[in-house]
């Protein structure tokens, strides 16, 4: 085998293997097409949702660290 790249092969191995799972757990699960439809919507938008916030702490964390580089070369 090779170990060049750090095991960064098991990680996408690992989450391509989580998302197979889940897409065959929604469509052998006893729920009618029209309500995992809607339950997909749901978690999509709160997924969209927490990356959004993800997004906004990232970027406030960005200006802070910014604003405390600045004022150190200053």
């Amino acid at each position: 085998m090779n170990d060049r790249n750090g095991g960064s092969g098991f990680a996408i191995g690992l989450v391509v293997g989580a998302v197979l799972g889940l897409a065959i757990g929604f469509l052998f699960a006893p729920k009618s097409g029209e309500e995992t439809r809607q339950m997909l919507k749901e978690k999509a938008e709160m997924a969209r949702e927490r990356a959004g916030e993800a997004a906004k702490k990232v970027r406030e964390t960005a200006t802070e660290v910014t604003k405390k580089a600045r004022a150190k070369i200053s």
